[in-house]
């Protein structure tokens, strides 16, 4: 038994010898370094480098976090886009996603921002049950964040559909002006 471990163990050193693991990976993105069994990552490879922070959502005051994060409700007329007019682009306040174009908008006089429209696949509906009634929330379909409701058969438009956001939830980018970029967290 011992004459057969011999040789297999002189076999393995031979192998190892031709290609050996090495101490530290190659980072350079233009090396053919092999991949897989031959090369053993370094424990500093895995950690984030020090120089990227870690991404987060756009920060958010208390009223802000309460209308986008709890599904809270400013109060009506309050909101700084309810009577907006101006040509531009209304974004997710806490991920910067493209929600509503401007020529959507119109005045609905519910004392909300109203849309008959959204940016295609911008928001994602749920029911909503609470308040005693049935009603269709909207999420920016990025993050989750809570926009406020959507209602059909009011009339107001030609598409029938009203967007009723809240103000807190959006930010608005004048036309001409640069869209920020969309903050898109990693899956967990």
């Amino acid at each position: 038994m011992r004459y057969l471990i011999l040789p297999l163990i002189a076999a393995m050193a031979l192998v190892s010898c031709r290609n050996p693991v090495p101490s530290v990976p190659n980072t350079d993105p233009g090396s053919q370094e092999p991949s897989g069994a031959a090369m053993k990552p370094d424990a500093k490879t895995k950690q984030q480098p020090e120089s990227q922070p870690a991404m987060t959502y756009n920060k958010l005051n208390e009223q802000e976090a309460y209308v986008i994060q709890q599904k809270g409700t400013e109060a009506m007329g309050v909101g700084e886009y309810t009577d907006t007019s101006d040509d531009g682009t209304y974004i997710c306040r806490q991920c910067n996603a493209e929600l509503y174009r401007s020529k959507d908008k119109f005045h609905s006089n519910c004392g909300w921002p109203s849309f008959d429209l959204e940016i295609d696949g911008a928001v994602n509906r749920h029911d909503d049950l609470s308040a005693g009634m049935t009603r269709t929330e909207i999420v920016c379909s990025n993050c989750k964040g809570h926009l406020g409701h959507v209602f059909h058969g009011e009339r107001l438009t030609e598409r029938n559909t009203r967007h009723c956001v809240n103000s807190i939830s959006m930010r608005f980018i004048k036309a001409g002006e640069k869209l920020p970029a969309k903050i898109v967290l990693p899956k967990k």
